[in-house]
């Protein structure tokens, strides 16, 4: 199963709430598979390459979740999208110092538009989305083991940022 989501939705650290769950980032798989080039901060990977490679039938071993902002392009059977209102995942960014601002801002709407998510759900694929927004780590990790457990889908129009004033006005407003 993919854990993906736009940077700063909180997959690394619901991950990191799940250490019965045999999980890998992204970067470290492709790090392992000798598809990453630089520095772990700043890996490039070459998608191409990690999804033909994924394609094989022993190649993720034990590994129950595969998680980054990449692995719902990878050819996995279910992904969880973690959601963030637009708003609230730019004060996230913000405060993680993560990326300069045109890389936040993009995230921002990369969100709003639901980017992630509809990439997500690909022919055959199962997809549930979970909103992170205003949520506790540990709750958000006890819903991810619950879809582990027993799968419910949801569907691709579930969050509709766009018509939240509050995302609006912010997207629109003066730069941050």
């Amino acid at each position: 199963m993919a854990l993906t989501g736009t940077p700063g939705t909180g997959k690394s650290s619901v991950a990191a709430h799940l250490p019965d769950v045999r999980s890998i980032e992204v970067g470290a798989l492709a790090a392992d598979w000798g598809m990453a080039r630089g520095p772990a901060a700043h890996r490039m990977v070459d998608l191409p390459a990690m999804i033909a490679r994924a394609r094989r039938p022993d190649a993720f071993g034990d590994v129950e979740l595969v998680v980054g902002h990449l692995a719902h392009l990878l050819p996995l059977r279910r992904a969880v999208v973690l959601r963030c209102r637009p708003d609230v995942l730019a004060d996230r960014l913000r405060r993680a110092h993560r990326g300069t601002a045109v890389d936040r801002k993009a995230n921002e709407v990369a969100e709003a538009v639901d980017t992630v998510a509809l990439e997500a759900y690909g022919p055959g694929r199962r997809v549930a989305q979970i909103d992170t927004t205003g949520r506790t780590i540990p709750a958000v990790a006890r819903e991810v083991r619950a879809r582990l457990v027993r799968w419910r889908s949801t569907p691709p129009t579930r969050f509709r940022w766009l018509a939240d004033p509050r995302v609006t006005d912010h997207l629109l407003g003066p730069p941050r």
